[in-house]
């Protein structure tokens, strides 16, 4: 097949492995053929080194070529490289390949021509990698591992604060419980279980109980699983990044990871150590927050506080982000909750961490909520509540103000139980004040469209013996 005179000669990087390599090199420095070339790449780390350096625009590579995942297909596109592999007829692995980003799959008996033509297609920008590939090859899809869900029509909401613990894990484990509706206490710990047939319980949103999803998101100082009693031996986010950056994680197996703690409640936990950050990459949590749409109405996750992005500081301009995982949940987030304290040293940090978090442009289309949590006398006088809005007017611009309550008591001896304020202390203002909040999450996005509300059934996922 004849290149077209008008278009420059496109480098390929090729890192094809076993026998097969020396007939594709063959192929695409066909005289005519509009290809060269540029490097012949041994392993993954040399293919990522040209494409970093520019010497090429399209990267042809074996489907076996190890170290392949998500994560270093988002490095190609990064550096202006398109990928097209080369794999068997499986048809498990050609999807498995799509889903962590690859633009193209070709098998690996596909006629001469027809890989050469794609390749330079590919390298020129003018391939139907959204499509699928000219005839020969096998037909591709976005890479976003979301083949088999249902319509994402789910909620997510991100809890945030600035450093010195100011109360997001608290906020982010009731606030999942309220909006799971009202009974989502019962039958947890050996109370009262709905039967089957018995009438459901009117919610919040007018006789809907909505799939909670709660994710620990939290790479410095995770604690959900401690808040709910849980093990957290084996981390379900960690184990889920690694299933999306495989191109494996399907609504089924985001189900199986996320065991239901409570009735339309799942918990993903998050990672034991600090050190195990880079478990937790951001392009394999953005497939995570895309299935979790899907697999829940509402998706509350438990972010860390820093939103420094590490590339800025790196000579490596590909170095994992220490923070990944914070900016990629509030990137996704419909709902943002600035949590800080209510304290002088509090409010401070409240006040610089919104300027830092709109500078970030992390949250840019997101609703934000502002919570002063633990406000009390002692700490802010005689009018805590008036003396914590003036503040906050004055020195973070903050109109709008969500108020919880100091209860230390109440919170203890629900943190000392594994349980939460709607199980433990239904009737304390603390928990009435979560509910109230989330009564305002709700109204403020609307209620998700899901199998329980009439805007179409959702695909139903089976719940793991717990």
């Amino acid at each position: 097949m004849t290149a077209d005179a008008t278009l420059p000669v496109a480098s390929v990087l090729c890192a094809v492995r076993g026998s097969g390599e020396t007939a594709v090199v063959t192929a695409l420095t066909t005289p005519g053929s509009g290809v060269a070339v540029a490097r012949r790449c041994a392993d993954l780390t040399e293919l990522l080194a040209a494409a970093g350096a520019g010497a090429g625009t399209a990267a042809i590579i074996s489907a076996d070529l190890p170290g392949i995942n998500r994560e270093s297909i988002a490095h190609l596109h990064g550096c202006g490289v398109r990928v097209v592999v080369l794999a068997g007829r499986q048809e498990w692995l050609g999807d498995r390949l799509r889903a962590i980003g690859v633009d193209v799959v070709l098998d690996e008996d596909t006629p001469s021509e027809v890989l050469v033509a794609t390749v330079r297609d590919e390298a020129h920008g003018r391939g139907r990698g959204q499509g699928g590939p000219p005839s020969g090859g096998l037909p591709a899809e976005p890479g976003d591992g979301a083949r088999d869900q249902a319509p994402r029509t789910g909620r997510v909401v991100a809890v945030w604060g600035p450093a010195g613990a100011p109360g997001r894990t608290t906020l982010a484990v009731h606030l999942a419980a309220e909006l799971a509706g009202p009974d989502a206490h019962r039958s947890r710990r050996g109370g009262r279980r709905r039967r089957r047939g018995q009438d459901t319980p009117s919610g919040a949103e007018g006789g809907y109980l909505a799939e909670v999803l709660l994710v620990d998101a939290d790479t410095y100082a995770g604690s959900v699983a401690q808040h709910l009693g849980l093990l957290d031996e084996s981390p379900g986010l960690a184990a889920a990044a690694r299933s999306a950056g495989q191109g494996a994680l399907d609504l089924a197996g985001l189900a199986r990871l996320a065991p239901v703690v409570a009735p339309r409640l799942r918990v993903l936990t998050g990672i034991t150590r600090a050190a195990r950050w880079p478990e937790l990459p951001a392009t394999s949590l953005d497939v995570v927050w895309g299935l979790s749409k899907a697999l829940a109405d509402w998706t509350v996750i438990d972010c860390g506080f820093g939103l420094e992005q590490d590339e800025l500081l790196s000579y490596d301009t590909h170095a994992p982000q220490r923070n990944g995982a914070t900016l990629s949940a509030l990137a996704a987030a419909d709902v943002v909750l600035v949590v800080g304290g209510s304290d002088a040293v509090g409010i401070q940090r409240l006040v610089r961490g919104l300027g830092d978090l709109a500078d970030s442009g992390a949250t840019s289309g997101a609703l934000r909520i502002v919570v002063a949590n633990r406000v009390r006398s002692s700490a802010a006088g005689p009018r805590p509540e008036a003396a914590v809005r003036d503040a906050l007017g004055r020195y973070g611009g903050v109109t709008d103000l969500h108020v919880l309550p100091d209860d230390r008591q109440t919170l203890d001896a629900v943190l000392l139980a594994g349980r939460t304020l709607a199980e433990h202390a239904p009737q304390t203002p603390v928990r009435r004040a979560v509910a109230d909040l989330a009564e305002r999450v709700r109204g403020a996005v609307g209620p998700p469209v899901s199998a329980s509300t009439p805007g179409g059934p959702r695909e139903r996922v089976p719940e793991p013996a717990h």
